[in-house]
């Protein structure tokens, strides 16, 4: 189970913590068990500073407390705070990462059985995406859409998401596509075969946290040669 320690202090050397926390970075390189680690300074009170460090589980980071270079950093921690710092250990109990969601239910409309839902409540109107296959860019909503039908009247289809990481307001997902060739795609007539490709798409989100751009990478020179598209060209 994830565990967060909330660390509490009160300090008017923060520039002093932050080279502090820079030495332990450095130090504990290899040993630490700390997966991420934040620092916000109170708006109403610039001395009141939270830190938030994560780690795997509790056993982690009781771990990482025995480290030496931890206890050597505490100390130096305890010298430029005004009071002695407070700790509360949380267990993590729910961790909703809403980026990651919304990629992935973005996947999943696309390749819905039926009719192609409005993407609205996941794109953002003024949707920019960018494909190297496409000799331009697809802009806005409708086109978005209108690209995607072509897909769907060409194929019936599934993604896998392999990987997912979201950051700030990008997100980047690596994914396989598992598809059957029922339809007209590109001039290419219906084969009823199975196809693969393989690909991986960066998400940039919107201050209203809908989906405002998208770049995409994936193999559709294999995807061609698997139809046989290519077959004459080699002959």
């Amino acid at each position: 189970m994830t565990f967060v320690q909330l660390i509490e202090c009160r300090t008017s050397r923060l520039d002093e913590m932050n080279r502090l926390m820079d030495d332990w970075v450095e130090q504990t390189k290899g040993k630490r068990t700390a997966t991420h680690a934040l620092v916000g300074k109170d708006r109403s009170d610039a001395s009141h500073i939270v830190e938030v460090v994560e780690f795997p589980s509790y056993e982690e980071a009781m771990r990482n407390s025995n480290l030496p270079e931890t206890d050597r950093i505490f100390q130096g921690l305890v010298a430029l705070c005004d009071e002695m710092p407070t700790f509360i250990d949380l267990d993590v109990v729910r961790d909703d990462r809403l980026a990651e969601d919304t990629v992935r239910r973005f996947f999943s409309v696309l390749a819905a059985p039926g009719e192609l839902a409005p993407l609205n409540d996941l794109l953002d109107e003024d949707i920019h995406s960018h494909d190297p296959v496409n000799p331009q860019d697809t802009l806005g909503l409708d086109n978005l859409r209108a690209e995607v039908r072509m897909w769907r009247g060409g194929f019936d289809f599934a993604f896998t998401v392999e990987d997912l990481l979201a950051q700030g307001d990008r997100a980047c997902a690596r994914w396989t596509w598992n598809a059957t060739h029922r339809g007209d795609f590109l001039g290419i007539a219906p084969t009823g075969r199975k196809v693969t490709m393989t690909g991986s798409t960066m998400f940039r989100f919107a201050d209203n946290g809908k989906i405002a751009e998208l770049w995409w990478q994936h193999d559709q020179l294999g995807l061609m040669q698997q139809l046989g598209a290519l077959d004459e060209l080699e002959s």
